[in-house]
């Protein structure tokens, strides 16, 4: 066979192999066809006026509270209220062995008397010459000081009836009946907790942000969040910024008072404290919304064909699943809101608009 015949059988054989692989190649193409885009929920930034609340530990203390102690030595006769126990002011609350002081007194009111008499007699010779002024002097003056040890007398006995001086609940009873009491002993307390001094304390940066949002002189409301998490139901005001830091923990001191008509709330309980602190016209976008590269926070913008663009954020604050964005944003931006983890920049998808409104309202369902 010649050559020539030879170079032609390898040439349609090498044309048929080509034939046979863009058969194949079509074969697979028009079994495997293009992807759809994924058809993923879009939204818009929200503007709307916030409120958020800085929380901050505190405790509760009845803005009154006292020690009750014994006034005079004696032994506790008598034990009139009992622990817990609410009183009004002037109600008797202990009574010491008044004996001593009784005969006390009724000596000194006994040298009263006779001095009065004294008196009268000196004053009478007086008027007729029979003595002169300057003894009528000495015998009022006798008089005078016999007054002062009864009226001694009767505050001494008066101060073995120890009475509450003001409204308030009794606490802990530190002595039994016929205790020995020594004079300044500690007997019970006094808590008048119809209103609160809340105390807590705020680290120099949030004092400095508190102090540039309020006005001078006036009146910041706060409210109470209790141990089960519940808010108490009043509104308290903060009536009270210490002078200086504390150099150790680098705080200040504030005090908030609240009212207690029903007494709910005792000397000694802790809480939370709650200081609004309002952002108008806030951009709020949701937090899954967001991813993270390297401690920044990103969004996918979504343009009019549907592409994916990577755009950096800058967020002021959070709230529960939305933030507020201070940064990189307007209301007039398509974002993504969901499926963040399926695609990539540059990629495009069919855009499902959601309004942000309805994106906020569902926002705890998506949560739970």
């Amino acid at each position: 066979m010649s050559p020539l015949w030879e170079r032609a059988r390898a040439a349609v054989g090498v044309g048929t192999f080509l034939l046979l692989l863009m058969g194949m190649v079509a074969c697979s193409s028009h079994s495997h066809p293009a992807p759809e885009k994924p058809r993923l929920p879009v939204t818009t930034p929200l503007r709307k006026d916030t409120l958020l609340y800085d929380r901050y530990v505190c405790q509760i203390r009845a803005a009154r509270n006292i020690e009750v102690r014994a006034l005079e030595r004696g032994y506790l006769q008598t034990i009139y209220v009992d622990e817990g126990q609410f009183v009004r002011a002037g109600q008797p609350l202990f009574q010491i062995l008044p004996a001593i002081y009784q005969a006390e007194y009724q000596k000194a009111q006994a040298e009263y008397h006779y001095a009065q008499v004294e008196y009268q007699n000196a004053k009478s010779l007086a008027d007729s010459g029979v003595i002169s002024p300057n003894q009528l002097a000495l015998v009022k003056a006798k008089l005078e000081k016999a007054e002062a040890e009864l009226n001694l007398a009767q505050t001494h006995l008066q101060f073995t009836q120890i009475r509450a001086p003001f409204d308030g609940i009794v606490g802990m009873l530190r002595v039994r009946i016929g205790s020995l009491l020594e004079e300044g002993e500690l007997l019970t307390t006094l808590s008048d907790n119809s209103e609160l001094w809340v105390y807590f304390n705020l680290p120099e940066r949030d004092y400095l942000a508190y102090m540039s949002r309020i006005k001078r002189d006036s009146t910041v409301k706060v409210r109470l969040q209790l141990a089960n998490g519940q808010l108490f139901p009043y509104e308290g005001s903060i009536t009270a910024i210490e002078a200086e830091f504390e150099n150790t923990t680098g705080n200040i001191p504030f005090r908030a008072t609240f009212p207690n008509p029903a007494r709910l709330l005792r000397h000694g309980e802790t809480g939370n404290i709650l200081i609004p602190r309002p952002y108008p016209k806030a951009l709020l976008i949701p937090q899954r919304a967001t991813f993270e590269v390297l401690d920044k926070k990103y969004v996918y913008l979504v343009g009019e064909d549907g592409r994916l663009t990577t755009h950096p954020i800058e967020v002021e604050a959070e709230l529960p699943h939305l933030y507020i964005v201070s940064k990189g944003l307007s209301e007039k931006d398509r974002i993504l809101l969901e499926g963040l983890n399926r695609v990539r920049e540059g990629e495009s998808i069919e855009a499902q608009f959601v309004p942000p409104e309805k994106v906020l309202e569902n926002l705890h369902l998506h949560a739970e």
